[in-house]
């Protein structure tokens, strides 16, 4: 049986953006992942709304990933496949991050996850940039958390793409995914279904 840890933040926790809680086992692309790969594979749900790479948030505790990467793959191992899908919270105008700097934060969770104790062989590691903020989301209900943050998240793909190719870490763009039209930042249910098909593709490779 193969394991794979998606680590993530809201979009992998599944929060739905309309009902503002979260969406259900039928829903959450983990989930469809799990039911796409069947039961020759344990899909294993590590998401954290407000999730960053690297960046302690002022305001809300325990966001930073790679604060925390360590103790959650230390306690899921071994594993075959490590997921990770962050950058949207560290694109919060609070952290004054460029695109470089948020691929660079996801550098640092790459490189540590390479050299931990937990894998089944080789290290597998999918690097997914997620679906860009819409400029929308600045002038929604979220505007003043997130303040300006739309432009420098569609540089991420490309950033994301070329550290990926240094570290010889796959590399996925979920940028064609669908979003919803209340905060234009997390994946509708179609997302979801559209986020796990292509990473079962991927799987499948």
């Amino acid at each position: 049986m193969k394991r794979i840890v998606c680590f993530g933040d809201s979009n992998t926790y599944g929060y739905d953006a309309i009902t503002d809680g979260r969406f259900d086992e039928n829903t959450r692309w983990t989930c469809v992942l799990q039911k796409l790969a069947g039961p020759d594979y344990t899909i294993i749900e590590e998401g954290l709304s407000g999730r960053t790479t690297c960046y302690r948030d002022p305001i809300n505790e325990g966001m930073a990933g790679m604060d925390y990467i360590y103790p959650c793959l230390m306690s899921h191992g071994p594993f075959d496949t490590l997921i990770i899908m962050l950058g949207t919270n560290d694109c919060k105008e609070r952290f004054s991050a460029t695109p470089k700097n948020i691929a660079d934060g996801m550098k640092r969770l790459v490189e540590k996850a390479k050299g931990m104790p937990v894998w089944n062989g080789v290290p597998d590691i999918i690097v997914i940039s997620p679906a860009p903020i819409r400029k929308e989301c600045e002038s929604s209900f979220v505007a003043g958390e997130m303040g300006i943050s739309s432009d420098k998240s569609y540089q991420l793909a490309r950033e994301y793409s070329i550290m990926a190719k240094l570290e010889k870490v796959r590399f996925l763009d979920a940028a064609s995914m669908d979003m919803n039209t209340i905060d234009y930042m997390h994946l509708s249910a179609k997302g979801h279904r559209q986020l796990a098909e292509m990473i079962w593709e991927e799987l499948q490779k």
